[in-house]
């Protein structure tokens, strides 16, 4: 890998202190910031669309082009969200970023407050994260205490505050409308768009959202340039992302690679390949809600938005999940099932009703009940729930899974039911329910 750590270096070089405001701003932190209230909001606002960066939280929209959509002549106050969040199965790199460089994000924020004239930013945070609340608690602390948050921030002419939110844990909140939802005192129940939240977010007024490790790149990209930025990763997944990386591996842990690193160069290289005496059954690349690769599919890919894409599958939130052959597809579907039947706010009824089904349908199955029409009972079922026929993704994020892990291991849900499964007819019915996978853009 060329490109730079640009989010990890001080976390491992500094381990232990890189928390410390001290630390952070004897290795350069908090310089982008006094860089950005010298730049205008259009100026900072160029750097970071010339950067090419994706929000790196799942949907990978441009941030530059994110930011632009808050419209500069409302009179309403506009607001900046850090999305804390992070409660896709698999995923664990912002929970990283908090607990060893709480600053960084901190810092991001402050520069994207800068950008939409926000004078009031919000990190929510995930139910469970106690001890990254402890640090950024405590980061936010050093931070009033010196002045760089309140009145007149860094001796200028500007206030900036931010609130710290903690929620109860709920899965559906880190969707972005839901997360308004829970800020503004109300259950996390997604809301229909349009509006937007960039025009009517929180409180109704104009609100940018983004991801944990979306806004801790910022502060390199003020620093160094936009064009500094793209010079990493692909010509369309710009720079470098975090993977959060678990299963049966040597190493497993968070990770920074460039944009386009080869995938299976990572797994045997870097995260020290197979434990021994596993052989790899497949990855889901993108966190628990995206579609598991097989190992023929991951030879040759890349670990970019287009090349994870022509595969089939997605960047999602980069919970990199490695399965190894001792596990059964139908227990993994049934795990995943369990999730979103329990995390499905009941708003919709496709995802409310379908996510129970499903698990319903697998763990009938795996008791040695199941038929082949229970099977294809499960695509129709996801067939039904996926492609926007929900107000959010949650429903999609059960289908993605369910149709591909009957696709791509039909004989390990064959092998369980209680009478023989016709493989022909089986293959013919996911044949005509696998559109709802990611197809190639």
């Amino acid at each position: 890998m060329n490109a730079p750590r640009i989010l990890m270096q001080r976390g491992l070089d500094h381990a232990g202190r890189s928390h410390r405001l001290g630390t952070y701003e004897q290795t350069g932190g908090y310089r982008a910031v006094r860089k950005a209230l010298e730049m205008s909001p259009e100026a900072l606002l160029d750097e970071v669309k010339k950067s090419g960066l994706r929000g790196r939280g799942g949907a990978g929209f441009p941030t530059g082009t994110k930011w632009s959509f808050i419209p500069r002549d409302s009179e309403k106050p506009r607001y900046l969200l850090c999305n804390s969040d992070e409660s896709e199965p698999g995923t664990f790199k912002d929970r990283w970023l908090l607990e060893n460089d709480p600053h960084l994000v901190l810092e991001g924020m402050m520069i994207a407050a800068l950008t939409i004239d926000s004078r009031l930013m919000f990190n929510y945070f995930r139910g469970e994260f106690t001890f990254p609340l402890q640090r950024w608690r405590q980061a936010v602390d050093e931070a009033y205490a010196k002045g760089y948050l309140g009145e007149g921030i860094f001796g200028s002419d500007r206030d900036l505050e931010v609130v710290t939110h903690y929620g109860a844990g709920a899965y559906i909140a880190g969707e972005e409308t839901g997360m308004i939802e829970s800020l503004e005192g109300k259950r996390a129940q997604p809301r229909n768009k349009p509006p937007f939240p960039a025009v009517e977010g929180l409180f109704g007024s104009p609100t940018v959202i983004n991801n944990t490790e979306t806004l801790a790149t910022i502060p390199w990209i003020v620093t160094n340039g936009g064009d500094a930025y793209r010079q990493f990763g692909t010509e369309k997944s710009r720079g470098t992302k975090l993977w959060s990386c678990s299963g049966p591996i040597g190493q497993p842990g968070v990770y920074e690679l460039e944009m386009g690193y080869d995938l299976m160069e990572f797994l045997d290289g870097e995260l020290g390949g197979m434990l021994d005496g596993v052989t790899l059954k497949g990855i889901i690349p993108g966190g628990s809600s995206v579609p598991v690769l097989t190992p023929e599919e991951c030879r040759g890919a890349k670990l970019d938005y287009e090349s994870l894409r022509e595969r089939g599958s997605l960047v999602g939130s980069g919970g990199f999940i490695v399965i190894g052959d001792n596990v059964s597809a139908a227990d993994c579907l049934l795990n995943l099932a369990r999730f979103y039947a329990h995390e499905s706010c009941g708003q919709c009824t496709p995802c409310r009703e379908g996510c129970g089904w499903i698990e319903q349908l697998v763990d009938k199955i795996l008791e040695g009940h199941g038929t082949q029409a229970d099977i294809e009972r499960i695509l129709r079922l996801s067939d039904q729930m996926a492609g926007g026929k929900t107000i959010c993704a949650l429903a999609d994020a059960m289908a993605w899974p369910a149709v591909a892990f009957i696709k791509k291991y039909p004989e390990d849900f064959a092998d369980l039911c209680a009478e023989p499964v016709d493989m022909d007819a089986l293959s013919a019915a996911v044949g005509r329910h696998d559109h709802i996978l990611p197809r190639a853009s």
